[in-house]
């Protein structure tokens, strides 16, 4: 036994065919002609204060706009998602909080460093380094010193480092 659905009640769409005995070769429903009106308006609307002129190739690419616009929209509604539903959904979405993703402040500069004449004097009583191998304090190259026995720790065990 099968069940029968209501949704075939639901998927006719109220169209428009045009005047009596004079149709029109497509389907169009109610709320894609007031979208498409509005759409067209805009469009024109839009190429004036672009400063295109008003002529007849003006006017056809305002209509081939509509007609893309139109389609798209009307794509995305149905009976299950009316057009006031994908409007507020839209809206929403435009004006929903937003996670910050730029950083704050701004480029980095060497302006605010103080750079003195002389080098820090080292503070009595501690250890110094010797001079970098490329100071000029040091002239002559001495052999580093090496442990007498290495050592190495494995796992804790410690064992003499092989050569």
């Amino acid at each position: 036994m099968r069940i029968r659905t209501d949704d075939e009640v639901y998927r006719v769409d109220a169209v428009w065919l045009g005047p009596p005995k004079a149709t029109f070769p497509w389907r169009a429903r109610y709320v894609s002609w007031g979208i498409g009106l509005a759409v067209f308006f805009l469009t024109l609307t839009v190429e004036r204060r672009i400063g295109i002129g008003f002529g007849f190739f003006s006017v056809a690419w305002a209509l081939v706009i509509t007609v893309v616009i139109t389609r798209l929209v009307g794509s995305r509604i149905s009976h299950e998602r009316p057009l006031g539903a994908v409007i507020t959904m839209w809206v929403r979405e435009l004006t929903a909080p937003r996670q910050s993703t730029t950083g704050s402040g701004g480029a980095l500069t060497a302006t605010r460093i103080k750079v003195s004449d002389q080098r820090p004097q080292a503070k009595p009583g501690r250890r110094q380094l010797p001079p970098a191998d490329n100071s000029p304090g040091r002239h002559t190259q001495q052999p580093r010193r090496q442990a007498a026995s290495r050592t190495r720790e494995v796992r804790g065990v410690r064992t003499p480092a092989r050569p």
